[in-house]
């Protein structure tokens, strides 16, 4: 029998501080502990007459590490002191387990009262009544597989599985739908998902209706122009080159809201390597480990413990979470100063629908293309400086 190390698992792990819990397993030792508990109904095994079995304890932590670092199941057992096939079957019964006993608790449809929470938090923080969340899909990248490898090729050129989330104002997934081949559109994978089935029937949301500009609007998502427009899926108007004012105001203020749920799946893959990596397990268990990504992360936000992924888009969300909680922020224009906002308010007004057309094509411009424009200009101005003192 092949002889294994496990000074690192014996000698190495309890030695590790709070710190080095969570930048190894992603969760701390007390949420590591409360993991252990919650599953152990299902994972827990017993020694027989011709081997010891592998301890709960151990046969958790080597599913996180798979599942935090997205290492090869070989890499893995040298470092557990296993073999491949062990690691396989942990990372197959922890997900199993996962999905078994915590779905119910975690990912589930909110009721009456979280509803009206989700709703109360995004018109403070955006000032978009009735809206309870944003609706997105990521590609998981995963290995080709052996039968109907085209279906999974998506359009940025290495094959995927979608996961598609809805997330509150908070970046917490309350709906999830995940494992549909990454060659369909967003649009596609919405109207296979339950989500669909059971919100254009008028199942899915609470009847609680509010009037809003003499509409009575109920609860709704927001999308970006990849889902289609629905009453209870809203989205930006297209920019057709003749937007108003008022368009413009509120397709920024839909873009602003929606890059929480850009964040959430940032979140989730910076904590999550294996979501980054191309997995090198069958679809199937794929679509486990995605799922499983998505309890244990919300199980960790429930007992307020450190993200060790916040670092991804930080930037992007301390602007964002600074820019919605300034007091002297106006309603319609929260990233201006007040002074700014009158200002700009009566730009837009003054505003031919030819002027705002090209100040929406600047604002498409990328940081490369306005440097390239910004040189040529100075380059031009110094030749004209030129010309004139000669």
């Amino acid at each position: 029998m092949l002889d294994r190390a496990t000074e690192w698992w014996g000698v190495i792990v309890p030695s590790f501080t709070d710190t080095q819990w969570v930048e190894n397993f992603r969760m701390s030792e007390e949420t590591y502990v409360y993991l252990c508990n919650k599953l152990r109904p299902a994972m827990e095994r017993q020694d027989t007459a011709f081997r010891e079995c592998i301890p709960l304890k151990k046969r958790v932590t080597i599913a996180l590490w798979k599942l935090g670092t997205g290492s090869e199941y070989r890499s893995i057992g040298h470092l557990f002191g296993v073999s491949n096939t062990t690691v396989c079957r942990c990372v197959q019964d922890f997900c199993a387990a996962a999905e078994m006993l915590l779905v119910p608790e975690l990912i589930c449809s909110p009721d009456r009262e979280k509803f009206a929470e989700m709703a109360d938090y995004t018109e403070n923080r955006w000032g978009l009544p009735q809206c309870v969340g944003a609706i997105d899909g990521s590609h998981i990248p995963i290995l080709a597989p052996q039968e109907y490898h085209c279906d999974y090729f998506n359009r940025k050129g290495w094959h995927s599985i979608i996961l598609q989330g809805v997330v509150d104002g908070k970046g917490h997934f309350w709906n999830v739908f995940a494992g549909m081949p990454g060659s369909l559109h967003d649009a596609r994978v919405l109207s296979m998902s339950s989500l669909w089935e059971l919100a254009s029937r008028g199942n899915y949301y609470p009847p609680c209706t509010r009037n809003i500009g003499g509409v009575n609007a109920g609860y709704y998502i927001l999308g970006d122009n990849a889902y289609p427009l629905q009453n209870w899926l809203i989205k930006t108007f297209p920019d057709n080159g003749w937007l108003t004012a008022e368009h413009v105001i509120y397709n920024k203020n839909i873009c602003r809201a929606r890059v929480v749920v850009e964040n959430a799946f940032g979140r989730l893959k910076g904590r999550w390597r294996c979501l980054m990596k191309i997995n090198d397990s069958d679809v199937k268990l794929v679509k486990s480990m995605v799922v499983t990504c998505l309890l244990t992360d919300d199980d960790i936000r429930e007992l307020r413990d450190v993200d060790p992924g916040a670092a991804v888009l930080t930037s992007l969300e301390n602007s964002d979470t600074d820019t919605a909680s300034s007091d002297t922020d106006s309603e319609e224009h929260p990233d201006l100063p007040e002074p700014l906002t009158a200002l700009f308010d009566a730009t837009l007004r003054e505003l031919s629908p030819q002027e705002i057309k090209v100040d929406i094509f600047l604002l498409k411009l990328t940081v490369s293309q306005v440097q390239i424009i910004v040189l040529s200009l100075w380059n031009w101005d110094i030749l004209f400086s030129f010309n004139i003192e000669k």
